[in-house]
């Protein structure tokens, strides 16, 4: 793998390293029935997740929303239960529900405990400015869950 990104130029063999990369990466491996990701790099599964302000004007907001799309937001909210799983030793899952339009919410949880709660608006144009941006919002809702895991363990449990 290069030191540089071909997706923007910027991200860096340090950054690809990130654990909650690595857990999109699993994620994504994971649900690959086909065996279709099998022999692609990391950078090139992960490459989705870079959308340019420019690019989302692009995409039109109208009608469904893609089921790649759908997918894609399915994998990085996975990743975040994941990473909490590792952490907290918590068994924890993920509901997303999108409206036909776009709307919804992604919810992580673990037992009764709402580990991480996200409101979706204009999914049809899901993803971030950079893999930098990808790790970083990832670990913050990773980090919130986790705390919340460790305030309320009992509930988390139930």
């Amino acid at each position: 793998m290069s030191a540089t990104n071909s997706v923007n130029g910027t991200a860096t063999t340090e950054v690809l390293k990130s654990p909650f990369l690595k857990a999109i990466v699993q994620q994504i491996r994971g649900q690959d029935s086909y065996g279709v990701y099998r022999n692609w790099s990391d950078e090139l599964i992960l490459k989705p997740f870079v959308v340019t302000k420019q690019k989302k004007r692009e995409i039109s907001v109208e009608g469904e929303v893609d089921p790649i799309t759908v997918a894609r937001i399915m994998a990085f909210y996975r990743a975040v239960a994941a990473r909490i799983e590792q952490e907290t030793g918590l068994l924890s899952q993920v509901v997303v529900d999108l409206s036909h339009e776009g709307f919804g919410w992604a919810l992580v949880f673990s037992g009764r405990l709402l580990l991480a709660v996200k409101t979706l608006r204009d999914a049809h144009r899901f993803g971030f400015e950079s893999l930098e941006k990808v790790a970083e919002e990832g670990e913050k809702l990773v980090q919130k869950g986790m705390e919340l895991a460790q305030r309320f363990p009992e509930v988390g449990r139930l």
